[in-house]
């Protein structure tokens, strides 16, 4: 071994011998490291319990904005069954209902899907006000209904009672069964059994051969 490499030895077996400065920092870091850890954990335990949560601030009542109705959703869906026990579902783009005491929902975009004995038929409008205590739809605008066996109804303005299955229209009417095409000032039908009233300037355009 060269005279400096032992050198070199000799000074890192002094500074790592007992007693030495080294020596000292281990055995006092040993007691300080874990009374420090101690001390924090401590800190973190009380500081939830001594910090306050309140905050004061300072509101404007002429600058708040104040929201107009009570509920409001996107892609709303109701569910419920006639008095049959036939499922129905209304589906809506959404739904605005203004306080809780009034039970109207403003519906966009809506549309019925109902379960009739020959198969399932859909309503569909582009807004309209739904009562949730008579589950009865109020259509604005627009109203188109589909059911199996080419049934349809073109109408305006009209309400449909999801319990009873009737639609009464608020305007003009088309529309187009098995026998051919038809039109009127109103109409009344019963959607499951495809009855339809007709109430001024009636007139059935039929097809020969349809008709049973």
């Amino acid at each position: 071994m060269s005279e400096i490499a032992a050198q070199v030895r000799s000074e890192r077996q002094i500074w790592a011998a007992p007693g030495s400065s080294h020596d000292r920092l281990v055995r006092a870091s040993g007691v300080a490291l874990p009374v420090a850890i101690g001390v924090l954990a401590a800190f973190l335990v009380m500081a939830p319990l001594t910090m306050r949560g309140d905050v004061s601030f300072l509101l404007d009542k002429n600058k708040v904005e104040v929201a107009q109705e009570r509920l409001r959703i996107q892609q709303a869906n109701y569910r419920g069954e006639d008095g049959k026990g036939q499922p129905f579902a209304l589906t809506a783009g959404s739904a605005i209902q203004k306080s809780s005491a009034e039970p109207i929902v403003q519906l966009r975009t809506l549309s019925a899907a109902i379960r009739l004995p020959d198969g399932p038929a859909s309503l569909i409008a582009n807004r309209g006000r739904y009562n949730m205590t008579t589950e009865q739809v109020m259509m604005d605008g627009p109203v188109l209904f589909k059911a199996a066996g080419g049934y349809r109804l073109d109408t305006q303005d009209s309400t449909v009672d999801l319990k009873t299955r009737k639609m009464q229209s608020g305007g003009a009417v088309t529309g187009t069964v098995p026998q051919g095409k038809f039109s009127a000032d109103a109409m009344k039908a019963d959607l499951e059994t495809h009855v339809v009233t007709l109430d001024g300037n009636a007139r059935l355009r039929i097809v020969p051969g349809r008709t049973k």
